[in-house]
């Protein structure tokens, strides 16, 4: 499969993609406090960073909630791609010493071990 724009063409082969979301998935469970963390502080610069797009005082105050709403939504979608930069690295490590095949296999049980981590995690701060 390849995806063309304009007279580039781009091969993107399947079983890398699912690789490579296999192991993000099996680290944003697995490192979850992270991720919150990494949300926090995308929302708190995003906050900041609009702030100075305003010049008046009262016009800032009166689109406030629906714009910090907007940038915590921006912020969890955002947060994925640490995420997915190192799950293209765990899943290149084990392509290369196992086999792409096993990227796969072993991106889910990643999954599911880190998924009952979350659980188990989740279970004991109650």
């Amino acid at each position: 499969m390849s995806i063309e724009l304009g007279p580039f063409r781009f091969p993107i082969d399947a079983t890398v993609i699912a690789g490579v979301g296999l192991w993000s998935l099996a680290l944003y469970l697995g490192f979850s406090p992270i991720g919150d963390w990494v949300i926090e502080q995308l929302n708190r610069w995003f906050n900041f960073a609009e702030r100075s797009l305003y010049i008046s005082e009262e016009e800032f105050e009166k689109t406030r909630p629906a714009r910090e709403a907007q940038n915590a939504f921006y912020a969890s979608v955002f947060s994925i791609i640490p995420f997915l930069a190192v799950g293209a690295l765990c899943s290149y490590g084990v392509e290369v010493s196992l086999g792409k095949s096993w990227a796969i296999s072993v991106g889910i049980l990643a999954c599911i071990g880190c998924g009952i981590y979350e659980l188990g995690r989740r279970d004991g701060q109650i």
